[in-house]
């Protein structure tokens, strides 16, 4: 197992067009190609203008395949339009668990 752990600097006062975006637009489909979602939050204390999204994925394989088919899907083509210029930066870490991981 792998973790993807996804940070998004979001331009100031865009948060809730993004997150209405993905909500309506990217959840379905991330849903419909078997991603499995841990967790999606945003900032409170700390960075504002963030939000942190964590994957679960059975291998970097199975990661990549997933992730080509939902590039090839045209409603998240439609999602990266809806947002296009509200992310100012990115963060993506694959983690690995621990032997001592739950």
């Amino acid at each position: 197992m792998i973790v993807n752990v996804r940070t998004y600097t979001l331009v100031p006062r865009m948060l809730p067009k993004y997150l209405k975006a993905f909500e309506e637009v990217a959840m379905p489909v991330v849903k419909r190609h078997g991603f499995d979602l841990i967790g999606y939050y945003e900032s409170v204390v700390g960075p504002q203008n963030q939000v942190v999204h964590v994957w679960r994925y059975d291998s970097m394989a199975d990661m990549e395949a997933k992730r080509t088919a939902r590039n090839a899907d045209p409603d998240w083509r439609a999602f990266q339009q809806q947002t296009e210029g509200l992310v100012m930066m990115q963060e993506d870490k694959i983690m690995k668990p621990t032997a001592f991981s739950p």
